[in-house]
């Protein structure tokens, strides 16, 4: 038996994988992929086991199911019929838009499962990961889970409810960023600065700003008044931000995040 298995190595599974394996042991952990060369080759680099998706429903305690939202049922069919025999295992979702409910739907039984929604900055310890379960999951078994995941970063229990509100900020949220990173860093090129030294600047400052904001505990606006003096060249870079909707431009991009995310939850 093992501990954690995991369904599908793509970059989301892989990066959650990397982070158990260095919670708990590779031997403790089995990888599983449609493409099975992938998830041999990433066992093979990672110390861990490949196993089919059958095996791993039958021989490992925790199973992420890193599938895209379209494939969740066709993979659940695969496995149900082992883990309706099983008593002592439990599931953990991070497919966009699909319910505990509706993934318990599609097995035909109530399992244990832990709904989590991380992003990419795991890769890097820095994530933000959503997470709701339902009562089936005994809490030693969720604890166990989240223990495990802590290395990548910050664990925000969320009522399920608001699952998918939270995904399009923390979830598709890095896009958002990286685009600001891109143009941020264009628009130091145009006051002539060397296209390298403008993506450096831009990026340390995004991520000084963000540590400030985090470390600091004070409000954005007041830290954005911090670097406006009246008069100055800051105040005039906001009021063009403003006068542009940057705020509202922003909040176009999160809600159709949030609707594609909901009609994933649908099956669309």
């Amino acid at each position: 038996m093992y501990e954690f298995g995991f369904i599908g190595v793509g970059h989301m599974g892989a990066t959650l994988a990397n982070a158990v394996i260095g919670a708990v042991g590779a031997e403790k952990c089995a990888a599983c992929d449609v493409d099975a060369g992938k998830a041999k080759l990433y066992a093979a680099g990672k110390g861990c086991v490949a196993l089919g998706a059958r095996e791993v429903a039958e021989k490992c305690r925790y199973i992420f199911l890193g599938v895209k939202p379209q494939n969740m049922a066709e993979l659940l069919a695969d496995i149900g019929p082992v883990l309706k025999g099983r008593s002592d295992c439990a599931l953990v979702t991070m497919a966009a838009g699909v319910t505990v409910e509706s993934l318990c739907g599609m097995l035909g039984f109530t399992a244990p499962v832990l709904r989590i929604m991380p992003n990419t900055p795991a890769a890097v310890g820095a994530g933000c990961m959503l997470y709701s379960s339902n009562s089936a999951l005994a809490a030693e078994d969720r604890d166990a889970i989240l223990a495990a995941l802590r290395p990548t970063g910050e664990l925000v229990e969320t009522p399920e409810r608001l699952i998918d509100a939270g995904c399009a900020i923390s979830g598709c949220g890095p896009a958002f960023v990286y685009k600001f990173i891109l143009a941020f860093a264009r628009a130091g090129e145009n006051v002539g600065l060397a296209p390298e030294t403008a993506l450096k600047l831009a990026e340390q400052t995004v991520l000084g700003a963000a540590k400030l904001a985090i470390g600091s505990g004070e409000d954005p606006r007041i830290l954005c008044d911090q670097v406006c003096s009246p008069g100055g060249s800051t105040i005039e870079g906001v009021r063009s931000l403003d006068a542009g909707d940057f705020a509202g431009e922003l909040n176009k991009a999160v809600r159709a995040s949030f609707d594609r995310t909901v009609e994933l939850g649908k099956g669309k």
